[in-house]
């Protein structure tokens, strides 16, 4: 598989080790100093871009590869105001695969955190919120993966209708802290507390490995579909 890189720091670094360990080969690396490359035959010849900047340039380059048509696979957070116009591309015929966390770890916690809330709205004496922390170079807070977590809640208790972040919380919102701190690739944490006891459940990454192995396995998984794809669609594949 060919493989476009839009991003190259840290993240994009991690994905092109899981890609060429899997077999892959890269054939152009998009950077904010080579935007012209969008345009090169290098870029074109691409099965695949993975794109992991930032939620300020994220959606211009998302036109700028369903221009070349090229599908895209995203972990960039931070943009989904934007979202009814992705949509609306992918039912004109491009393909875009996102998701707020690539990693098989916080996948799984996605789905205990959903089980967990399903149990917990028969219980409605426990307040409920959630904590995350990151390196001091994500700009978007909270976290997209903060946000899925909040929206899951939500989805499972009756009593909780929004989330906020950082201020203080009404009865029916979920408050999120989020800190900026190092260069801690990512926690999250779900805490449930009464006058008697806290239920608390954590995911901490270790690394980007994780999140780099998911992208490229997304990245398989898009080539030759057509529409907007979610790790649920790849998780009922993989089944």
């Amino acid at each position: 598989m060919k493989i476009a890189l839009i991003g190259y720091g840290k993240m994009g670094h991690a994905i092109e080790e899981a890609a060429l360990s899997r077999g892959h080969e890269i054939v152009c690396r998009i950077d904010k100093d080579n935007q012209e490359d969008f345009d090169s035959v290098s870029f074109k010849s691409a099965d695949v871009a993975i794109e992991f900047t930032a939620p300020s340039v994220a959606v211009d380059n998302y036109r700028r590869a369903f221009a070349a048509g090229i599908p895209v696979v995203s972990g960039t957070t931070g943009w989904l105001e934007h979202l009814p116009e992705i949509h609306e591309a992918c039912e004109k015929g491009q393909t875009f695969f996102y998701a707020s966390n690539f990693s098989l770890g916080v996948n799984i916690f996605f789905a205990v955190n959903k089980y967990l809330a399903g149990i917990m709205n028969h219980f409605p004496q426990y307040s409920v919120e959630i904590e995350e922390i990151h390196h001091i170079h994500k700009l978007d807070h909270p976290s997209g993966t903060a946000i899925t977590l909040a929206e899951d809640i939500i989805g499972q208790l009756d009593a909780k209708h929004s989330w906020s972040e950082n201020m203080p919380v009404t009865d029916d919102s979920i408050h999120i802290t989020a800190r900026r701190e190092g260069e801690i690739p990512g926690t999250h944490t779900i805490v449930y507390d009464s006058a008697v006891d806290t239920i608390r459940i954590t995911h901490e990454a270790k690394n980007r490995k994780g999140f780099a192995l998911g992208a490229v396995v997304a990245a398989e998984f898009t080539v030759g579909k057509k529409g907007f794809l979610t790790m649920q669609d790849l998780f009922s594949f993989l089944k």
